[in-house]
């Protein structure tokens, strides 16, 4: 840059001699004026942006020397429609803004709808500013009623209601869709065909009317695949994309997930990437191109003296081709930086866009399974309460088990990634080697049957009664290897071997040894085996399971400071061994007892108030609010917390967040504007990392996730309804 600094001050300053030869130049007509903005403009439409810029900015300077305003604000309209197409957005706001200013003041209402309605395109889907851009675009509307083009205002309806839409809106933008249904017989046309069938589907998927919705988003794929406007159709598989997604039929929409990011991709080729980096360095030029013509409309009064100055004007040549050569230089290497940082700001985009789409699928999920294993896990407890003569049948409490295990599976499985990230904190809980085991061998014993196995333990005596740890991931571990071993076994035996290896302070370091005499592993598959999604050694008909098990023992074997060893041959089994070391202290074993058994009775009778769409998870809530003398109401849904919250006083509200009508937050909310300062409880699915500070906005007390422990629900209401009295 200071090279380019220094010729141009030599170039400026010859200039001041050279324009002198040129004569006096004669003003220029408003049509020529007006063909120099055409010419800009046709070449904007062409791509050519360099060529634009260059020309509407000369007819920028004999539109101001003419002093018209509307050939003033039509240059600026080129010009900073040019920046909008390099994606220089604040640039193209200046300019626009620039144009608005002199276009206000003119009578042109035409030209005044135009440049708002494009400052509203910009701030809506470039800048994400919606209610700035939705201004802009009621601004462009009244101008368009005031020249009476209805067609100008039906097209800003369907930016508007599509602005609303993307940030969920709904209710806000219908109104500018029904208006935009209401006219598409007359004004509608291919340009809007896609889009107006795209935002009719996510109407309907908003109101829940899947089949119309279905049908919507697939004629608007269908008019997309007849029409040039490929932008639009990329948008509408990425919105049904969604709307699958949201009915479960995630096959479909990871189909058209890839169409939106092969459409995309396309739009983005090489060629436009080429034009805008070209493009992009003559912005820097541009100044010094301004300069020079003002330098020249300044000095004409003095061209004639030095017409025939020779000397200065091949001087002035010579030092422009030197300064070509050096703009040339630049370029490329300006070109070269551009275009690569357009590459990766494209690729960070569509990234960011599934990385978000992830995060969506991953907690829906997470959401979805959790909810029935709260069923489970609550229907299971409730019938060994109700029906003590079950308390000692395996099968309760082999479901039980296996339903926590099932969950603390679903949990690790969805959340893999936070495993790797060593964000996965272990607990520490007391527990007896001897009865987990049982209850795995318990758990497996239909797989054991099913390959006519046998299961045989064998544990050391020399081990405590009581060690403390993460019994849970430990049962995962065991729970993982074992059932591995059970299907590549049949007719045969799987062994659970539990030594003492050492002992160091008050750690006592476990020897794991899970071993089968099945089809064993070849040498060659024994490293690929703890890799995600990998099989080895199957066939479809024989063996189920999502490849995921032996990948999730040996990422929680990492939290536990160990590692597995393999040890296999073909024909002759496998053997998977492991060490992990579990304290032993009897003061602490008993303390975590004690705060396990804690006495949950009282002396008074609190009234709790259950907010819960769902009808079995209402079931067992309320038997568990229940058994400890509790009174307990449920309502459906957040209308029904505030119609029955108006009548009766509760001491604390347990509160669904995915409701339908109105979710738990925004009922917390309304809760919170009547005065009500009951304590309310969070009673979710979802995980609790992804809505603690939504929760807390809303004015909840605390959160506890579905399934849960009834000493843990307890533990909380107690102190929170304790608290409240006392600071009542």
């Amino acid at each position: 840059m200071p090279h380019i600094r220094i010729f141009l001050f030599v170039l400026l300053f010859l200039n001041c001699f050279s324009n002198l030869a040129v004569g006096q130049s004669e003003p220029v007509s408003e049509s020529r004026i007006n063909k120099l903005v055409k010419q800009a403009w046709n070449d904007f439409k062409d791509s050519n942006f360099e060529k634009s810029l260059i020309t509407s900015r000369v007819a920028l300077n004999y539109a101001t020397a003419a002093k018209n305003n509307v050939l003033i604000a039509k240059s600026y309209k080129v010009i900073a429609g040019n920046y909008n197409e390099l994606s220089e957005f604040d640039k193209a706001i200046f300019f626009y803004n620039k144009g608005l200013y002199y276009a206000n003041k003119t009578n042109n209402d035409s030209l005044k709808y135009s440049l708002n309605n494009n400052i509203g395109n910009i701030y809506c889907f470039e800048k994400k500013q919606f209610d700035k851009g939705i201004n802009y675009y009621k601004k462009s509307i009244a101008y368009s009623l005031k020249t009476n083009d209805i067609s100008q205002v039906y097209f800003t309806n369907v930016n508007i209601a599509w602005a609303y839409f993307d940030i969920g809106r709904f209710r806000e933008g219908y109104p500018y869709l029904k208006f935009v249904g209401n006219n598409i017989e007359k004004y509608g046309d291919e340009s809007t065909e896609i889009i107006v069938y795209m935002l009719n589907g996510m109407y309907a998927n908003f109101i829940d009317a899947d089949d119309a919705a279905n049908s919507y988003f697939l004629k608007a794929i269908a008019a997309g695949k007849n029409s040039d406007e490929q932008s639009d159709l990329s948008y509408a598989h990425l919105e049904y994309s969604k709307f699958l997604t949201k009915i479960k039929n995630y096959k479909e929409a990871y189909k058209h997930l890839v169409l939106f990011n092969e459409i995309t991709e396309e739009l983005y080729n090489q060629e436009k990437l080429k034009k805008a980096s070209i493009a992009g360095f003559n912005l820097e030029l541009d100044e010094y191109k301004r300069q020079i013509d003002k330098i020249e409309n300044e000095k004409t009064s003095q061209s004639q003296s030095l017409k025939k100055s020779r000397i200065i004007v091949i001087l002035f040549i010579l030092i422009s081709f030197i300064l070509l050569f050096l703009i040339v230089t630049l370029i490329k290497n300006i070109g070269f930086k551009k275009k690569h940082n357009l590459e990766l700001l494209q690729a960070k985009e569509i990234a960011e866009e599934a990385s978000v789409l992830k995060t969506q699928f991953i907690s829906t999920i997470s959401h979805e399974l959790r909810t029935p294993l709260y069923g489970v896990v609550g229907i299971t407890n409730m019938l060994l309460e109700e029906h003590k003569e079950l308390s000692q049948s395996q099968h309760l409490s082999a479901l039980k088990f296996s339903a926590r295990y099932l969950l603390s599976l679903v949990n690790d499985i969805l959340q893999i990634n936070k495993i790797e990230e060593n964000k996965v904190v272990l607990e520490n809980l007391t527990f007896n080697i001897s009865d987990e085991i049982s209850m795995i061998k318990n758990s497996l014993s239909f797989l054991s049957q099913k390959n006519n196995n046998k299961i045989s333990v064998e544990i050391d005596e020399y081990i405590p009664e009581y060690l403390i740890g993460d019994k849970l991931r430990l049962a995962q571990i065991l729970m993982n290897l074992v059932s591995n071993a059970l299907k590549f076994t049949k007719d045969g035996e799987v062994e659970i071997i539990v030594k003492l290896d050492r002992i160091e302070g008050k750690f006592y370091y476990l020897d794991f040894l899970i071993k089968d005499n099945g089809v064993g592993i070849a040498a060659v598959d024994q490293n690929k085996i703890f890799e995600k999604f990998v099989q080895v050694g199957r066939k479809d008909e024989d063996y189920q399971g999502t490849g995921l098990g032996l990948s999730i023992v040996k990422r929680l074997l990492g939290l536990f400071g160990s590692t597995i060893t393999l040890e296999s041959d073909l024909g002759a089994g496998t053997s998977f061994s492991f060490v992990i070391p579990f304290e032993h202290d009897p003061l602490k074993t008993q303390k975590i007892i004690e705060d396990i058994e804690v006495d949950l009775t009282s002396s008074e009778i609190y009234k709790i108030l259950i907010v819960e769409d769902n009808l079995i998870n209402q079931l067992v809530t309320k038997k568990i609010i229940e058994k400890n003398n509790f009174i307990c109401k449920v309502v459906d849904d957040g209308f029904g917390a505030l119609a029955i919250l108006e009548k009766e006083g509760f001491d604390l509200i347990l509160m669904d967040i995915n409701m339908p009508l109105m979710n738990g937050f925004e009922t917390t909310k309304r809760i919170r504007l009547l005065g009500i300062k009951t304590p309310i409880v969070a009673l979710t699915a979802f995980d609790k990392d992804e809505i603690t500070d939504e929760a807390i906005s809303s004015g909840m007390n605390d959160i506890i996730v579905k399934p849960f422990e009834p000493v843990k629900l307890f533990k909380i209401l107690n102190y929170l309804i304790t608290e409240a009295k006392n600071a009542g």
